[in-house]
């Protein structure tokens, strides 16, 4: 018991592979749709988890660059792979609102519960302002492109008319092409935000797991992920209709905690341990990576499963992502933080989430 217990304080989040068996004991056993959706959610956490670690030991075997590139590609593994799944269910607004939701969630909830808990152990904290205002400008930049077709559209065609769809194929593409070239850049020796956001050197040491280890984990969770999502998807419509929530609400707030709690517990343990410049990095790059990655690629997934996916969000996601921006940009370009501010950033994320799970 007690070489339990120690493992479970070396990595809390191991206990919620006991949600795994459960979520199947709720889908074969018919249980409610809400147990297998319960269930499903909890059970990817662990899962996604087990994903990052066998990515950073990969990246340890790998070196450096490679392993800034490997960390960057299957940083979002998870995210990537539950959205894609719904969007074989034809959950559209889902799979948009899940954007929404995780550069929302990157830039107020973890920013956010990382300067207010840094700021109440630390005091003032600093991190490296010119390095922050670079990434909070080049995340300003790919959050205005994503917009651009929500804006234009209704001067070209409907949502799903050939036009829109087209804009659509041609922002993703140039994003892709932005985010390929911010990877050579990182590769050729520079530092930048999709190379080291996801290695964590700092905080989070290489596991001493061997290499075929890690790929059988990687291979493993990436396979439990799949079958989860589609547990997690399937209950979807059920969960609206018992819970009275909207699939929106469950798209921008749920979804993104879903796929990303391992990501932000570093976020917040790293700020706690007064390495701000790392917290913020991660804050702002996992936004960027959402943004010039993974939303780009789901576009052109699902021309090819044949539900097209287009970057037409409603009014209040424009409003919500560039109040958001907005407000995380003027936050790092001061390069301090204090506990004061992540409350404030924490209250401006509760007030729309609230305002989410209003809507109709």
């Amino acid at each position: 018991m007690s070489t339990v217990t120690r493992f479970i304080r070396k990595d809390p989040l191991s206990i919620l592979v006991l949600a795994i068996p459960l979520a199947l004991l709720a889908q074969f056993g018919r249980w409610s749709e809400v147990w297998v959706f319960i269930f499903s959610a909890l059970g990817v956490i662990p899962f996604a988890h087990y994903i990052g670690k066998s990515t950073e030991a990969l990246a340890h075997f790998t070196g450096p660059k490679l392993g800034g590139l490997l960390n960057a590609t299957l940083g979002n593994a998870a995210e990537l792979i539950i959205t894609i799944v719904a969007i074989r269910a034809n959950l559209l607004e889902l799979v948009k609102a899940s954007i929404t939701g995780s550069i929302l969630g990157n830039l107020l909830l973890v920013m956010g519960m990382a300067m207010f808990l840094g700021g109440l152990k630390n005091g003032w904290q600093t991190f490296n302002r010119r390095h922050a205002a670079n990434n909070a400008i080049l995340l300003t930049l790919s959050v205005v492109a994503l917009v651009i077709p929500s804006t234009l559209s209704h001067y070209i065609g409907s949502d799903t008319s050939v036009k829109v769809e087209a804009l659509s194929l041609g922002v993703a593409g140039v994003m892709i092409l932005l985010y390929a070239l911010g990877l050579f850049f990182s590769y050729k020796g520079t530092n930048h935000p999709l190379e080291t956001v996801k290695a964590v050197p700092e905080a989070a040491p290489a596991p001493a797991w061997s290499l075929t280890t890690a790929l059988v984990v990687l291979g493993l969770s990436t396979i439990g992920v799949a079958y989860l999502s589609e547990l997690l998807v399937g209950a979807v419509e059920p969960v609206v209709a018992s819970l009275g929530v909207s699939e929106f609400f469950l798209g921008i707030i749920l979804i993104p905690l879903i796929g990303n709690v391992a990501e932000h517990l570093v976020s917040v343990q790293v700020a706690v341990q007064n390495k701000m410049d790392l917290s913020v990095e991660i804050s702002l790059a996992s936004s960027l990576q959402i943004a010039l990655f993974v939303a780009p690629v789901l576009v052109f997934v699902s021309l090819l499963i044949g539900n097209p996916l287009t970057l037409i969000f409603n009014q209040f996601e424009q409003i919500a992502l560039i109040v958001g921006v907005l407000i995380a940009a003027l936050v790092s370009f001061d390069g301090e933080s204090n506990w004061l501010e992540g409350a404030e950033l924490l209250a401006i994320y509760i007030i729309l989430a609230l305002a989410f799970f209003l809507i109709p």
